[in-house]
């Protein structure tokens, strides 16, 4: 590995325990450190023979089992929903804001094994590693267990969630901002930029902006350029009245 900086040991065994204590065996505990190892760490070990895989490979896996079982999971809700509406609920389950919520729930954030660069810049904290290594995890459950333990896990992290009601249909916060730009005049008008793309062709990551008038008031993240958008009109609607309030609008 390169200098001498030593990272330091993912709590791999802190997470086996976690997973055990909700009823899903674990078998293979290379299969959850794997999950557990960011690309960063992978790339510090400069190609040596020792180097270990990333979790990259099981996040395209965990991606693709994660949707499957939230599908499945929305088709069997009552009463029924339509088709448009479970593909709405199950964006808003799987987008990037909710992942990190679950990541952290389960504590990956504490668990993480990061390269040098990511553990001294905050990548225990960045939304997309968290999402990653939690799509990950679900990848090493599905391996090691199958569906079932899958599913077990989103039973305890993610279904429980929508049960309750924390992911609705009506929430559009673009056409929510649309409304509220549209009561103060033809004056203002709404746009949005997609200002970053990033990650490959199967996980990208996009950072839209919303500006009125030319003006930036909202910044956001997704798995989507959609998915983005709509962030970023989120975080708009929380300051965009008090612009126009102000007859700030920019230009």
């Amino acid at each position: 590995m390169s200098g001498d900086w030593e990272a330091p040991t993912p709590s791999v065994d802190a997470l086996l325990a976690r997973l055990t204590a909700w009823g899903i065996a674990v078998r293979d505990r290379a299969l959850f450190r794997e999950a557990l190892t960011h690309a960063s760490y992978a790339h510090d070990w400069e190609e040596t023979a020792e180097a270990p895989p990333d979790n990259e490979r099981l996040e395209f896996l965990g991606d693709a089992v994660l949707e499957l079982l939230v599908s499945e999971f929305l088709f069997h809700l009552a009463p029924p929903l339509s088709e448009g509406e479970m593909t709405k609920l199950r964006a808003q389950i799987v987008r990037e804001e909710s992942l990190v919520l679950y990541a952290r729930e389960l504590g990956l954030q504490e668990y993480l094994l990061l390269g040098r660069s990511e553990e001294f810049s905050g990548g225990r904290e960045r939304p997309s590693i968290l999402a990653d290594a939690f799509e990950a995890v679900i990848g090493a459950v599905y391996l090691d267990g199958g569906l079932e333990a899958a599913r077990r896990l989103l039973d305890v992290l993610v279904f429980p969630r929508v049960k309750r009601g924390e992911f609705r249909l009506d929430q559009d916060y673009k056409s929510l901002l649309q409304e509220i730009v549209q009561r103060y005049g033809t004056q203002y008008a709404l746009s949005y930029e997609i200002v970053e793309e990033s990650g490959p062709a199967h996980n990208r990551r996009f950072v839209a902006v919303v500006l009125l008038n030319g003006r930036e008031i909202g910044r956001g993240a997704g798995r989507s350029k959609k998915e983005a958008e709509q962030q970023a009109a989120r975080e708009a609607l929380e300051r965009v009245e008090a612009y126009l309030d102000a007859g700030d609008g920019g230009e």
